[in-house]
C-alpha cells in the first residue's frame, strides 16, 4: 500500500512523522506549483473553487508517483467539501488511475475518524503504537505553529527584509528530519531564539491586519499567493485566526473549559447571523466583530464561488463595527501584481487612517 494525499500548508509534514513510525508508505506531492494548478483547472468542473482544484492537482501527481490509496477529508454540511473526494475520486478513475479512495469524515467522526483511518492504513497496528504515532504528529504540528506565529511577528519588523522567511523555511525542515521529542523541543527553541534576535525597527509599531476566511485558502500558501509574507514586507503584523494545532484542539477533542474559541465566534456573530452558512462563513463574520478593536484592518480570502464566503462578505460591509475589511477572491485567475496593488492601497488606507486617529487625541 503507497498512501497518497494532498497539501494544505505544511500539514504533510506531521501525517508523514505519524505514517513513518507506523511503517506506513506515504507518497508526498510536490508542493503546490504552477502544474498542479493547472492539472486541477483542466479535469475540474469550470465552477468549482481553488481548493477543489489544487486538492485534484495533487492526487493526480500523486498516483503518478505511484500511490495506490487516496485520503481525502469528507464532511456534511451545506459547504460543498463533502462532495469533494466521491467527485475527484469519478474523475481520477475516467483518466485511468486504479487507486482505492478513503474519505475521512472529519466534522462528523472527530477524532475517532482519524484513528480509525489511520488504524485501517497501519495494516491493524495496537492502539497503542497509533496513539504514540499521533502523539509525535501532534508535536510537530505545534512545533510549526508556533514558530510561524513569531515569524508574523517578526516579519514587519526585520531590518533585512526576508529574513525571518528564511528562517523560517530552515525551521520547516529540521522539523521535518528530527524524529525524537527532546530533539523537537531543541529546533523549537533554537528557531524560535533565531528570530527574536533578528535585527528590528521597533520606532514605529506596526499594523495589525487579521487574516480570516475559508480554511484551505487561508492555509495553503499558493492559493492565496503568499499574503501573508507579502502584508509583512509593506511592515504588517499579520494575526492569522486559523492555525491546524489550534484548529485540532478545538475540532478533534472535546474541549473540557466549556465555550472555546469558535463557540466566542459565533456568538459574536450572532446579532447579524445566527446560524452555520457552510464552510468558515459563520466563522469570518464573527472574527470580524470579535476582533475588531484589536486589529488595524482584516483581509478576508475567499476561494472564488465558495457561496458560505459570498455570503460573509456581504454581511461584513453592513455591521456597526467599522474595521476595514479586503476581501480577496483566489482562484486561477489571481495575478501577484493585482492583489499586490490592492494590498498597498490597502495598507495606506490603514496607514491614513491611524494617523488621523492619532491626530484626534
Amino acid at each position: 500500500m503507497r498512501v497518497g494525499m494532498p497539501h494544505m500548508g505544511n500539514v504533510y509534514i506531521p501525517f508523514k512523522a505519524l505514517f513513518q513510525r507506523l511503517n506506513v508508505d506515504l507518497v508526498i506531492p510536490p508542493v503546490n506549483n504552477q502544474r498542479t494548478l493547472s492539472l486541477g483547472v483542466r479535469y475540474s468542473p469550470e465552477g468549482l473553487c481553488i481548493p477543489f482544484k489544487l486538492t485534484l492537482g495533487n492526487l493526480i501527481e500523486a498516483t503518478e508517483l505511484g500511490a495506490d490509496t487516496l485520503i481525502m477529508p469528507a464532511g456534511y454540511g451545506t459547504c460543498r467539501l463533502g462532495y469533494y473526494a466521491k467527485t475527484q475520486e469519478q474523475i481520477l478513475r475516467e483518466l485511468g488511475h486504479n487507486f482505492e479512495m478513503i474519505q475521512v469524515g472529519i466534522s462528523e467522526q472527530k477524532l475517532f475518524g482519524i484513528l480509525g483511518m489511520i488504524k485501517r492504513l497501519s495494516n491493524n497496528a495496537s492502539w497503542y503504537k497509533i496513539i504514540s504515532a499521533f502523539r509525535f504528529g501532534i508535536a510537530k504540528l505545534n512545533a510549526l505553529d508556533r514558530i510561524e506565529q513569531v515569524v508574523h511577528k517578526v516579519r514587519p519588523l526585520e531590518r533585512i527584509k526576508g529574513t525571518a522567511n528564511r528562517l523560517f523555511v530552515k525551521a520547516v525542515k529540521a522539523i521535518d528530519e528530527v524524529d525524537d521529542y527532546s530533539t523537537l523541543k531543541k529546533v523549537q527553541r533554537d528557531y524560535i531564539d533565531q528570530l527574536n534576535q533578528v535585527p528590528k525597527d521597533t520606532e514605529t509599531p506596526p499594523l495589525i491586519v487579521g487574516i480570516t476566511g475559508e480554511f484551505y485558502v487561508v492555509l495553503e500558501p499558493f492559493s492565496n499567493l503568499d499574503v501573508e509574507s507579502e502584508l509583512g514586507k509593506l511592515g504588517v503584523e499579520v494575526r492569522r485566526t486559523t492555525f491546524v494545532s489550534e484548529w485540532t484542539k478545538f475540532s478533534l477533542f472535546l474541549n473540557p473549559l466549556g465555550m472555546d474559541e469558535k463557540d466566542r465566534i459565533h456568538k459574536a456573530a450572532q446579532p447579524y447571523l445566527k446560524r452555520d452558512i457552510g464552510g468558515d462563513g459563520w466563522e469570518s463574520v464573527g472574527e470580524k466583530v470579535l476582533h475588531a478593536k484589536k486589529y488595524d484592518g482584516l483581509v478576508h480570502l475567499a476561494p472564488f464561488t465558495c457561496m458560505p464566503e459570498i455570503i460573509a462578505q456581504n454581511i461584513m460591509t453592513s455591521t456597526k463595527e467599522t474595521i476595514p475589511v479586503l476581501t480577496i477572491l483566489c482562484d486561477e485567475q489571481l495575478a501577484k501584481p493585482g492583489m499586490l496593488t490592492r494590498l498597498e492601497a490597502f495598507v495606506d488606507l490603514l496607514e491614513r487612517k491611524r494617523r488621523i486617529s492619532n491626530n484626534n487625541r
